[in-house]
């Protein structure tokens, strides 16, 4: 089956089982051809110049090496269209299927230089968005019935990449960037003067440039959470979602203590979405129910 129809001048995604997030600027063509660039220098393959045959044609198949989330596949097919569109690519699997050890689930025929020369970037990319979403599901799993948002320490320039392999994983995307989402962390409630005045300044800042976007502030004590709150009951806020920071507590014993965070979840009493920090890769939110 086809996953994807690439155009000269943009890529139609209409077909893809799971569709990368939006963004304003990012081009993956772009992050694809400097893959390829990246590779081939200024000279090519220059070992397969030398030893292939420039007509022959072959038949590479994508074999799982180990059980886990197929991600990339889409991603896949638009890099072999780059390097050679007359490549015939299928797959027996689509993004986000679960593959066994030792399953044969894709294949590509034609020219061999060109096969070979697309099949490190295509391995690279796989590789990477099938680690990372087969990571996501195990703890998007585990988390339910909250789901498992990423962050945006991403790899520079494969910020879409990693998040559409987060999408693949069954976990959810975070903001994109600086631009799409308003996200008040310690830095902006120093410098704003309080976590009251942030979301203040917010508010008046989305009001007078006429934007309408999702507002999440982040909270490290319970005081936080009450003038959150106090705030919020008070005036007419954009604000959406409210981050509880580090308020689970590592035990010396390799155990948790979540009661700050559950005193702060019953003092939102379900009133915004809460999200709370897990590691360094992923966060959770969930609309969290009241026991």
């Amino acid at each position: 089956m086809s996953a994807t129809e690439v155009t000269s001048s943009r890529i139609s995604y209409e077909s893809f089982a799971i569709k990368p997030p939006e963004h304003p600027t990012y081009d993956l063509k772009g992050i694809i051809k400097l893959a390829l660039e990246e590779d081939a220098g200024d000279r090519g393959d220059v070992t397969c110049l030398a030893t292939i045959p420039f007509d022959m044609e072959v038949e590479a198949y994508f074999l799982a090496k180990e059980d886990g989330i197929i991600a990339g596949i889409a991603l896949a097919e638009m890099i072999f269209h780059e390097v050679d569109p007359s490549l015939k690519v299928e797959w027996s699997k689509n993004d986000g299927d679960f593959v066994h050890k030792g399953l044969q689930f894709g294949r590509v025929h034609g020219r061999a230089h060109n096969i070979v020369v697309a099949e490190r970037v295509v391995l690279n990319f796989m590789q990477r968005m099938s680690g990372t979403a087969t990571l996501t599901k195990a703890m998007a799993n585990a988390a339910y019935p909250a789901y498992m948002l990423e962050t945006r320490k991403t790899a520079p320039g494969l910020r879409l990449v990693d998040k559409w392999a987060v999408l693949i994983g069954g976990g959810r995307n975070h903001r994109m960037g600086l631009f799409d989402m308003v996200m008040i962390k310690d830095n902006h409630i120093s410098a704003a003067g309080g976590v009251a005045d942030a979301l203040k300044a917010v508010d008046l800042y989305l009001e007078q440039n006429n934007l309408q976007m999702e507002v999440e502030v982040e909270t490290r004590t319970l005081e936080e959470v009450e003038e959150v709150l106090h705030y919020s009951s008070q005036t007419k806020t954009s604000l959406t979602r409210i981050m509880l920071d580090n308020m689970v507590v590592p035990l010396p014993n390799g155990d948790v203590d979540i009661s700050m965070l559950k005193e702060a979840v019953q003092l939102i009493n379900g009133r915004y979405e809460t999200e709370w920090f897990v590691d360094s890769f992923c966060e959770s939110t969930r609309h969290l129910p009241q026991n």
